[in-house]
């Protein structure tokens, strides 16, 4: 394939955030290309949009059901390869369903699905069709974050005990959606978010990012969700207990009115070796704290990080790997891995597949049930398909086979 992969984009339209943040990453590697879109609901909208964009009319359509038709009565040479969803919740599943079932393979934003239940059913139809799904849990792109899976799986913290998960924003403090500020609207908005509010926008982050990095899985947790602000709809603050099905235990915080926050995700995990804290903020350094050995401290781009790191970073030592290089890393793989089926070839993929967007569903609907039942323990709806270890230690958390991006 001689070419650049095509992308097809449902959402994403002017006054939108995310769309933007998925078109930059995209073109970071100059693998993929914008050919078509719908970009909003809105017929008119969505044609003005891709003329914003400079998008030939024809393959700005009025809705996601046009633009799969279409698209795929197109000649083989022309049409999209695959379709990245850049829409509200409640819009994730029905396109991706449709655009899998004719052929396209399909990238969404976080969380996959609505619910839970749709999630299931869209892991049967990839199975089904054969067609691939990526979802992007975009902060597993960052190199230090693969730093730290890399040295849980070879087993330099030995067996996980403790991690603990932070995600505080200070953003929604007042009631911002009574502004008409669209993003707080349709955040906080169950017709179209979902059953969570916060815990499904942020704290699943927190908690692929747990899971991505230690390779464990949520057995159960313990919730206690709060609403601060009255006549919001969805809960606005949590906390949560969480048992990991090694035994290892852990806490998320996560929270939406922390005044002065900005976008504060951290994580730090201790294993009975050692541990690791790092902090999106200052993503180029991983804390490092083995046992009756001094404090290190692992820096982006330098020569002793380990393949997985190096095959993530783009920039030379002392230059920020930031969010849209992450995210980036993510469109890579999940595009490289385009190329590889394309070609016929065997690929390691090491992006956030159906299992993940599976298990997003399963921890927020667990959330709601315990949040509601006074944080009563409430296991995950959920059962993790078993994946080979790497030779070093635990399962790396990847959606196929284990290994840095390509």
């Amino acid at each position: 394939m001689n070419r650049k992969i095509r992308m097809g984009m449902v959402g994403g339209g002017r006054g939108a955030f995310i769309g933007g943040v998925h078109r930059m990453a995209s073109s970071l590697d100059g693998q993929v290309e914008l050919v078509c879109g719908a970009f909003s609901s809105n017929p008119e909208k969505s044609k003005a949009s891709g003329a914003d964009l400079f998008l030939p009319e024809n393959r700005c359509y009025g809705n996601y059901e046009e633009m799969i038709l279409a698209e795929k009565a197109l000649p083989e040479g022309e049409r999209m390869d695959f379709m990245v969803i850049v829409t509200p919740n409640h819009l994730h599943f029905p396109p991706a369903k449709m655009a899998l079932e004719n052929g396209f393979h399909v990238l969404s934003d976080k969380p996959a699905t609505f619910n839970l239940k749709q999630a299931k059913e869209l892991a049967e139809i990839v199975k089904k069709t054969g067609q691939l799904y990526g979802v992007t849990y975009n902060y597993t792109g960052y190199p230090l974050i693969r730093q730290a899976r890399q040295m849980i799986a070879e087993g330099k913290l030995g067996n996980i005990r403790k991690v603990v998960a932070e995600y505080p924003q200070g953003w929604l403090a007042t009631l911002l959606e009574e502004t008409g500020q669209k993003q707080a609207s349709w955040r906080t908005d169950p017709a179209q978010c979902g059953a969570a509010g916060c815990m499904g926008d942020i704290g699943t982050h927190a908690i692929n990012l747990a899971e991505f990095v230690t390779g464990l899985h949520l057995k159960e947790i313990a919730a206690d969700l709060t609403t601060f602000l009255p006549g919001r709809r969805l809960e606005d603050d949590g906390n949560v207990l969480l048992r990991f099905d090694n035994g290892a235990k852990g806490v998320l915080h996560s929270s939406q009115i922390s005044v002065g926050e900005e976008n504060n995700l951290s994580l730090r995990v201790y294993g009975e070796l050692g541990g690791i804290e790092w902090h999106q903020l200052d993503p180029n350094t991983l804390k490092v704290q083995l046992l009756n050995e001094p404090t290190q401290i692992f820096r982006t781009g330098l020569g002793y990080l380990g393949s997985d790191a190096t095959a993530a970073t783009r920039l030379p030592a002392g230059h920020v790997e930031g969010y849209l290089e992450a995210f980036g890393n993510v469109y890579r793989n999940f595009t490289a891995h385009i190329r590889a089926v394309a070609e016929g070839k065997e690929f390691a993929a090491d992006y956030p597949g159906i299992e993940e967007g599976v298990a997003g569903m399963a921890f927020i609907e667990a959330t709601v049930k315990s949040g509601a039942a006074n944080a009563a323990w409430t296991p995950l709806d959920y059962v993790p398909t078993p994946k080979k270890k790497p030779a070093g230690g635990s399962a790396a958390g990847s959606t196929e086979k284990h290994g840095g991006l390509s």
